[in-house]
């Protein structure tokens, strides 16, 4: 390999070249990809490498791209090839005339990756935790143990509000799954290692949390749910439930808030009389 500190820079990002990984730190600025600024910097072990590209750009670039083995990557694992080639974090753009450098550079690393098939571990490092994003219906939150839906009365459905604030511990899961919300139903949704059965639309579904227009945001919601796969993928050999946490006493405007919302539902039929009143004794329990 080359020297050990040796940095190609592009736009938005510089690769510098170590001796068993490849240190990829992103730029921060109006124009760099919002996801890439989220990430700060990766850490790539060449063990993680399957391959390494150069090929030509547009508008006078040429572009290097490091391919990486299946399964490798949490963050690419989560996104199930649905990153838009622009917030591709492997790929580095370079204006045309670093083209003999970047060259160089990616016939140094080819000796050193062996091709190898898919990852049976992470060995990529996971977006740390404690992470929060706003969902359309929800504040998800994820402090590396368990993962918490907080219902938004302007967006949650009836069904999550009968359901109630969830808590799941990551031991209870067996996967992510992320519809990027640049598309049609885009939502996160948590996949229980009991194989509980789940309603097909995430708006029903007391374990997903659907986003919107500002809802949710790629660079927010992506970097989250890679958190929770490599915790689950982490904690996948346990068989243990982490004990669920009492939860802190609320708002009392917040629970009043929430009684005004269930009265609500309940006038316009969406609540039963003996729903309303079980739910409404849940709240006031809360104070």
């Amino acid at each position: 390999m080359s020297r050990m500190g040796d940095v190609l820079a592009g736009f938005h990002a510089a690769w510098e070249f170590e001796s068993d990984s490849v240190l990829i730190r992103y730029e921060r600025g109006i124009r760099t990809p919002k996801l890439f600024q989220a990430l700060g910097e990766r850490r790539v072990p060449l063990e993680a490498i399957a391959g390494v590209t150069l090929t030509p750009g547009r508008r006078g670039t040429v572009v290097v791209r490091a391919e990486l083995r299946e399964g490798a990557d949490p963050l690419l694992e989560a996104a199930a090839g649905q990153l838009k080639e622009t917030c591709d974090p492997y790929r580095l753009v370079l204006p045309a005339e670093k083209e003999t450098l970047a060259e160089y550079y990616v016939d140094e690393l080819r000796p050193l990756l062996d091709g190898g098939g898919p990852a049976d571990r992470h060995l990529v490092a996971a977006p740390e935790a404690p992470r929060q994003f706003k969902a359309y219906d929800a504040k998800a939150s994820f402090d590396g143990r368990t993962v918490g839906f907080r219902w938004f009365w302007t967006g949650a459905s009836s069904a999550k509000w009968k359901a109630g604030d969830q808590v799941f511990a990551v031991d209870e899961l067996s996967g992510v799954e992320w519809r990027s919300p640049e598309v049609f139903e885009g939502h996160l949704r948590l996949l229980r290692r009991d194989g509980a059965g789940a309603p097909a639309q995430a708006d029903q579904d007391p374990a997903s949390v659907v986003f919107g227009l500002g809802y949710g945001p790629v660079h927010e919601s992506l970097p989250f749910a890679a958190a929770v796969l490599a915790a689950v993928r982490d904690r996948g050999a346990a068989t243990a439930v982490v004990p669920a946490v009492a939860a802190p006493r609320r708002d009392p405007a917040d629970i009043a808030e929430r009684i005004r919302h269930l009265g609500e539902l309940h006038q316009a039929g969406l609540v039963t009389d003996e729903e309303f009143s079980v739910k409404k004794a849940e709240l006031l329990a809360e104070l």
